[in-house]
């Protein structure tokens, strides 16, 4: 986290952890402000990488599963980016910025991809750069959010993953029933930009944005599944993040193929988990057919009224047969909620 904007966040009465704002002084109250209210949040916990050069969209097409050449500077969209095998090592959030493209991610991928990606840039003209620290991020949603972002900025983005461009910073409108953008900001204006939103918004800690993402369906890689999913397993082709026209990338055969078999056998929905024990991605699923795992937890955050909001990735076989118990067969048993887009 820069820590001229951390210093600032503090001064505001963040509590940080490890680059990541837990709270503000009222965790559960910032969680429960976060189900009805207009909140503003630090996203400085993901990672956000830049890609220059003349090379850029060319080598980023060969690389990831959405048509980079479609980011024409006034919108983004989702991405994964695969092993040969078609497995997930990253999801990302790109969107191109007068000459570069940005890629956002979860933080703590951002090494490893760095490094994966530099291997493959070989003789392309490429730079690729870590930019977490230089742009400084942050949410706001709720009821009053599109007009908390008209106010300060005089414009907003009306289209999910529209993007306008200012003189002080990018904006973003994100996917979700909640109308909710993300602001890309020097760190020079951070502190402004943000006393102005606060006027309007209640600050509150990175799970309280964490469980607006999980409302939305927006599903992550995290270290622990890192290689655990094609990307239909996460819905990514239902948020538009696989284009199938694009020609060739690194793992599209076997992403390919998954789609024209016909009808994707897996896939990742919301549920509840009561209880006071947080789950923990990659912690498996059982069904009442077998007795082995049938998924395993995607992403999980606080909910407002108590427990845990979950994304969870499951076969649909086993999702029909009921009885979903999380970390074991007489586990806690999941409530499946419904989903915030059609899943097949």
């Amino acid at each position: 986290m820069n820590s001229q904007w951390q210093a600032s966040l503090v001064a505001h009465g963040a509590i940080i952890d490890q680059d990541r704002v837990s709270h503000f002084g009222q965790a559960q109250q910032e969680l429960q402000s976060t189900a009805h209210d207009t909140i503003i949040a630090d996203l400085s916990h993901l990672a956000l990488l830049q890609v220059d050069g003349e090379d850029a969209v060319t080598f980023l097409q060969g690389q990831v599963t959405n048509d980079v050449k479609l980011l024409d500077g006034s919108n983004s969209h989702f991405a994964g980016y695969c092993t040969p095998k078609g497995r997930l090592l990253a999801l990302f959030l790109a969107f191109a910025h007068h000459d570069h493209v940005h890629l956002q991610l979860h933080g703590a991928l951002k090494e490893p991809v760095l490094k994966r990606l530099r291997m493959y840039v070989l003789r392309s003209k490429v730079t690729l750069t870590d930019v977490s620290d230089s742009i400084v991020r942050f949410g706001v949603a709720g009821p009053q959010a599109t007009a908390a972002i008209e106010k300060v900025f005089g414009t907003a983005p009306q289209a999910v993953h529209g993007l306008a461009s200012l003189d002080t910073a990018n904006l973003l409108r994100l996917p979700g029933d909640t109308p909710r953008y993300e602001v890309f900001c020097k760190s020079e204006h951070a502190t402004a930009l943000w006393n102005q939103l606060q006027a309007f918004a209640k600050p509150v800690g990175a799970a309280c944005w964490d469980w607006l993402e999980i409302q939305a369906g927006i599903p992550e890689v995290s270290p622990a599944t890192v290689e655990a999913f094609v990307p239909q397993m996460l819905n990514l082709d239902l948020l538009n993040g696989i284009n199938f026209k694009k020609g060739c990338y690194t793992g599209q055969e076997i992403v390919a193929r998954t789609h024209y078999l016909g009808k994707v056998k897996r896939r990742t929905l919301l549920a509840h988990i009561p209880g006071a024990q947080l789950p923990q991605a990659a912690d498996p699923v059982f069904g009442s057919e077998t007795t082995e795992p049938v998924g395993q937890i995607v992403r999980a955050a606080p909910a407002p009224a108590g427990g845990f909001d979950i994304l969870v990735e499951v076969r649909s076989e086993s999702v029909a047969a009921g009885g979903l118990r999380w970390a074991a067969l007489d586990g806690t048993a999941l409530t499946l909620l419904p989903m915030p887009y059609p899943v097949e």
